[in-house]
């Protein structure tokens, strides 16, 4: 059967879609765009192709078929490879067509062809030499943390697998990288798919030579699963034995749309990689994406393919990235490096320097030295600065104002000292701790220290000590054990996905971490971006151990899930551990994975939510070592996560807050003996935990943990919810982000439309529905309805305010399809205009890389299958369909039905 997978629109009616001038403090965009008018077709390989010719290639039978039925279309790029993927991207004259490509004998699907953007680091420091103080004192700290440090005294290295890297390309002439490109070099292959001038819009130039020194992701990448040893900054990789190959899909500038990154996938599986890394993606949170479906293809034929979650964990839950939501991929979520880099002062006019410390990668730039001005004598008063200072305040522009942190954000406090003068502060934290601090829209610099330093600082002034400080902007900086090493970062991206699969998988070192860049250079870098090729070159060390065998491929993931290390979620005693649905199954332990003599058959149990909750789940223990061994098992739950902020329908933004109150679970058998090569199969019954706020949407998670005497233990992790998934509401009818309710009619002038409303569809009088999406939704739908039908919406029409000017795209894939009139789930319409299918949430990040809401500019009185709207009135009525709920049922979506809107467009 013929289906539109991913995104798919029958009916759109826009034909224009705009990013126009919103207050500043609400410009966001979204995360994926449309390619216009291109699609990416696959081509059903088993399916009887009737044509008036004979054909060698399915691809010309296609064509020819797509021509007959009066397509018009252009071929950009062809995928044949028979086990994964046969297909084409290709230009369509309109996106009206896609219904009829759609329903051609032999299309098994079609999906629009995206833009992914390219990967954004959450932060980045060039370094020049050993002293420079952003640095890690311990180079090889991530190794030691996961237990790649053993592998290497083993004399384990990667040697003999083959790694592809899709990414911005490698500048392969580094010497940690070996400084050449072809066979028998580190660097021995791939291929520049794109050209140093592709954005994702314009035409690719390819070319065989994927060097990259315009951009330095992909090198930076590559340096940690491979840089070799013996480089000025003491860095090696993870798989310094393994062979590279770089495929190039991103240009100097802009992104990369997703067909060109099938091509890279499809090339590397060709020629023969072991592992597939990608460290690339954008929200979306269901596991249908072409890259997504690609990759879970080619890992289930033995490949290890290792993708980032995504670097928006300020966003909240259910918000992994694609194509990480691969369901047979491994989804890489990130943890903090265990070496915290630190600043010292050198503190004058006082009998002696303690040595106070501030937290920050490089030394603030502040010149010379200055002296300190505490803003109160009395260290107990948290309050310092949230209010205006009084007027006998000094010219603060020439000191180190001394703040107390507390009552108000650091913002506040800043802006307070700022309003008379202030360049420099540091403010004393309320504890010992270390941590960055917002500092908003200020110019100044500004850093937190610890609180006993704080209180010397400011006794010392009190007792008229003339107290001075300096920063040395060298031979300052110093190694601390970092207070949240080994903890998720808190950039790392949240799941499960939407259609509830296990995501992230697991963790890896992706906080601070020190690799290469072009031209010879080094960088501290953070994101999932870096955790990512971290388990790639993992994946090395275990196929070089185990050998390089299709079923060693497919059992990674569960080695490195089953071994994994727990991650808490501080380091407070009592604290739970952290949610798998933010750490996976942990922190990835790559000794004991390799290690490993106990195997579990299963390492994700979905119990799912109450609705379609599956509380019994089996796995199979099996004893791969030499000697009999006596099992014990246990429940260990982690934290259960809170979706919601409570008695709201609004996403709890990052990091997650999570209850200590988990699953229980009865296990059968709880202690067994095996032989040598036995197995024996586990059953256990969950119970969802008891007490908690049902508004918050639970989502409990934890670990079975698989115990014998003086071995390490292996788990299987477990995830499900409290509550339905269908009770989750959809569309936001609040004023949470913008100061009216949603979703509205915009008129011409971009206010609020209160009353019927006559459009002409000129260029500058055509309406607009704006609309946010509190969760994700299989199913968007709009249809053109009689203004006086009678159906029981859910969602009370807004009426309120005035909008500011400007839209944001409703979705960033849509495009026309379908035929007009008829019904659609048993309510009678006029025309179809817009169908989308699996659509992410809308977050609450305001700015360029936010997405907080969405619209459509409907700028033509057409139909989406292209045919004119008659003159007269409607309504539209919007649904968005229920995650888990049938879209042939109407009581299964939430309904909005707009104000009426008059068609009126002249006869000329």
């Amino acid at each position: 059967m013929c289906r539109l997978v991913s995104w798919m629109a029958l009916a759109i009616s826009i034909s224009k879609l705009s990013f126009a001038a919103l207050p500043s403090n609400l410009q966001g965009g979204t995360d994926f765009s449309l390619v216009p008018n291109r699609f990416i077709i696959e081509i059903d390989t088993a399916a009887n192709i009737p044509s008036k010719r004979s054909f060698e290639r399915r691809h010309d039978a296609i064509y020819s078929a797509l021509r007959e039925r009066g397509i018009k279309l252009k071929v950009d790029r062809e995928f044949d490879s028979a086990d994964l993927f046969t297909g084409a991207a290709v230009t369509l004259k309109s996106s009206d067509d896609v219904a009829v490509v759609l329903n051609t004998p032999g299309i098994k699907a079609i999906r629009p062809v995206v833009l992914i953007p390219r990967p954004i680091p959450a932060s980045v420091k060039a370094v020049t030499d050993k002293s420079d103080p952003a640095v890690p004192k311990t180079p090889q700290s991530t190794h030691i943390m996961t237990g790649v440090d053993k592998l290497h005294a083993e004399g384990l290295t990667g040697k003999g697998v083959k790694i592809g890297i899709i990414d911005t390309g490698i500048d392969y002439t580094h010497p940690a990288l070996g400084g050449a490109f072809g066979p028998g070099n580190k660097v021995a292959g791939g291929y520049d798919i794109v050209g140093d001038a592709y954005d994702g819009f314009n035409t690719p130039v390819p070319d065989s030579d994927p060097l990259d020194q315009c951009n330095g992701h992909g090198t930076f990448v590559a340096g940690i699963i491979g840089a070799n040893p013996g480089n000025a900054f003491d860095i090696v990789g993870v798989a310094p034995g393994a062979t590279l190959s770089s495929y190039r899909i991103f240009g100097c500038a802009g992104g990369a749309s997703d067909d060109v990154i099938v091509e890279a996938l499809l090339r590397g599986y060709k020629d023969g990689q072991d592992i597939l890394s990608l460290s690339l993606g954008s929200p979306f949170g269901w596991t249908t994406s072409t890259i997504a479906v690609l990759a879970s293809r080619i890992a289930r034929t033995g490949k290890v393919v290792t993708l980032s979650v995504g670097n928006a964990g300020e966003a909240g839950s259910w918000y992994s990235g694609a194509p990480a939501d691969a369901i047979d991929g491994i989804s890489v979520a990130s943890v903090e490096n265990s070496v915290l880099l630190v600043q010292k002062l050198i503190v004058g006019g006082v009998a002696n320097d303690p040595g106070v410390l501030y937290y920050s990668t490089l030394p603030l730039n502040i010149p010379g030295t200055l002296p300190i001005y505490p803003l109160s004598n009395d260290t107990t008063i948290a309050n310092d600065a949230c209010s205006a200072l009084p007027a006998s305040t000094p010219n603060l522009s020439g000191f180190v104002v001394i703040v107390r942190r507390g009552t108000c954000s650091f913002v506040t406090k800043l802006q307070n000292i700022q309003a008379k003068g202030a360049n420099y502060a540091l403010i004393y934290d309320n504890g010992s701790g270390f941590s960055p601090i917002d500092v908003g829209t200020w110019a100044g610099k500004a850093s937190l220290i610890r609180e006993s330093d704080g209180v010397f600082l400011v006794e010392q002034w009190k007792a008229g000590a003339p107290v001075t400080v300096t920063f040395p902007q060298v031979g300052g900086s110093t190694g601390l054990p970092a207070p949240d090493g080994g903890l998720l970062s808190p950039f790392s991206s949240w799941g499960p996905t939407n259609d509830f699969y296990f995501k992230p998988s697991l963790a890896a070192p992706g906080g601070n971490i020190l690799s290469i860049v072009p031209k010879g250079g080094f960088s501290v870098q953070s994101g999932t971006s870096f955790s990512t090729p971290f388990v790639a070159g993992a994946a090395a060390l275990l196929l070089e151990a185990k050998g390089k065998r299709p079923d060693v491929g497919r059992s990674a993931r569960t080695l490195f899930q089953s071994s994994a290390k727990y991650v808490p979620s501080s380091y407070t005693d009592g604290g739970p551990l952290q949610s798998a649905i933010g750490q996976g199954a942990g922190l990835i332990n790559v000794y004991d994975a390799v290690h490993a003599t106990t195997i579990l058959s299963k390492t994700e149990l979905v119990l799912n939510d109450t609705a379609n909750f599956k509380p019994v789940q089996t796995f199979q223990v099996t004893n791969a070592g030499k000697k009999a061994k006596q099992y014990s098992l246990f429940n260990i739950p982690a934290g259960t996560a809170l979706t919601f902020l409570p008695n709201t329908p609004f996403i709890a933004p990052g990091p997650v807050p999570l209850s200590p109150t988990g699953a229980t679970a009865s296990i059968s058998p709880q202690s067994f003996s095996l032989r040598p090569g036995q197995s024996r199969e586990v059953t256990v019954q969950f119970t969802p935990p008891k007490g908690l706020d049902a508004t918050t949407f639970p989502v409990f998670s934890g670990f079975i943990q698989v115990s014998t005497p003086s071995e390490v233990s292996v788990h299987a992790s477990y995830i499900g919810s409290v509550g339905s998934l269908k009770s989750v509401k959809i569309l936001d009818t609040s004023t949470r982000v913008l100061p009216y309710k949603m979703p509205s009619i915009l008129d011409s002038k971009g206010l609020v439309q209160e009353v019927a409303t006559n459009y002409t569809f000129s260029p500058n009088d055509y309406p607009t529905l704006l609309a946010r999406q509190l969760f994700a939704t299989p199913l968007i739908r709009m249809d053109l309805v009689d203004p006086n039908i009678k159906i029981d919406t859910n969602v009370k029409r807004a009426l309120h305010g005035p909008h500011h000017g400007g839209h944001h795209p409703w979705f960033s894939f849509p495009f026309h399809a379908g035929k007009g009139g008829g019904s659609f789930s048993k309510v009678k319409i006029v025309g179809a205009l817009l169908e989308a299918e699996y659509l992410s949430r809308n977050d609450e990040i305001l700015g360029p890389t936010g997405q907080p809401y969405r619209t459509v500019d409907f700028t033509k009185a057409i139909f989406a299958n292209g045919t004119t709207i008659p003159n007269g009135q409607y309504r539209i009525l919007l649904r968005a369909l229920k995650v888990t709920g049938d879209k042939r049922k109407q009581k299964d979506y939430e309904t909005w039905l707009s104000p009426i809107i008059g068609v009126q467009v002249p006869a000329n």
